[in-house]
């Protein structure tokens, strides 16, 4: 690849700012370990003025959460005529929401659970589902704000407003049925599923301190689960991201539910800007696939300049 000036976009103001840090400072070091400018940006405000002064080659978006993931970055990029790195403008607007992914995928044959959105104060009135249930904001990553609501959890029956949740936080909610069973993930790059991992998170639920916290879930890479399995998820995860109009990367989360077989495997949700951290889970996949991290990087970045070629 030619060497480039490259910003990359980084931090922000969502909840997922530090995980964003941590992916966007690796980036940088492996671009420049590879022999490109690189404009380290901590976005603010004022974004699009210092874009402006920069007029790079091209933005790489390690943004996570909004307005990072949301499209509204994507949209202003758009108007300046910068190319960038992932999905774009609406693929972002419709993967970030919870709901509209559903609405594109269950008519393409990609099997999600079940769900409502539903008022965070109707909850503390009555439960929206059977229990159990899981609870989780509509437009948010990283497992942020995710509850489930089982007989025994402390929560309240119905869920008491003091509790401390995802009702205090977010107006509405998604409520899905819990489905037990195993945590599994699928990276896509390009337009070729690498390989399916298994998360075990040693304190039972996958959660942001399970993601980002170092020895709280082992990464089992490649899983070892049927192959049969593995080439389903791998199939629903192309699927996935080419029915939503991803680029680049993206990763698909399942849960799977062994004792059906097939018949037992959800997607959970596709993310867009899977992150590329340390503990990350594509560039996991990439190295097992025989892809360095500073390859993994500039493959991205390829798409995001060249798509034809990729």
């Amino acid at each position: 690849m030619d060497k480039l000036h490259i910003a990359v976009l980084m931090g922000g103001w969502s909840a997922e700012r530090p995980v964003s840090l941590m992916s966007g400072e690796g980036v940088a070091s492996a671009l420049e370990e590879r022999g490109h400018t690189v404009s380290r940006i901590d976005m603010d405000r004022n974004i699009a003025m210092v874009l402006n002064e920069l007029r790079p080659d091209v933005v790489f978006n390690a943004l996570h959460g909004c307005p990072g993931e949301d499209g509204s970055v994507q949209g202003m990029l758009d108007l300046m005529q910068i190319p960038y790195t992932h999905s774009g403008m609406v693929t972002s607007v419709i993967a970030i929401d919870k709901e509209l992914t559903k609405q594109s995928l269950v008519p393409e044959g990609v099997p999600m659970p079940e769900g409502k959105i539903v008022e965070s104060k109707s909850l503390y009135e009555s439960d929206p589902l059977p229990r159990p249930y899981v609870l989780k904001p509509i437009n948010e990553g990283s497992s942020v704000g995710v509850a489930i609501v089982h007989e025994g959890s402390d929560f309240g029956y119905p869920i008491d407003p003091k509790s401390k949740g995802p009702w205090q936080e977010f107006e509405t909610l998604l409520a899905e049925p819990f489905i037990k069973g195993r945590e599994l993930t699928c990276a896509v790059l390009g337009e070729r599923a690498l390989c399916v991992t298994e998360l075990v998170p040693k304190n039972g639920f996958y959660d942001f301190d399970a993601k980002y916290t170092d020895g709280m879930t082992d990464h089992i890479c490649p899983a070892e689960i049927p192959e049969d399995i593995k080439e389903y998820m791998m199939e629903l995860a192309l699927l996935s991201h080419q029915k939503l109009g991803c680029k680049g990367v993206s990763r698909t989360d399942f849960r799977w539910d062994d004792t059906l077989g097939k018949d037992g495997i959800f997607v959970l949700e596709t993310n867009t800007q899977p992150g590329m951290t340390p503990l990350s889970l594509v560039p996991e996949q990439a190295k097992q696939m025989g892809i360095s991290y500073g390859e993994l990087v500039e493959a991205i970045i390829g798409e995001a300049l060249w798509p034809d070629q990729q």
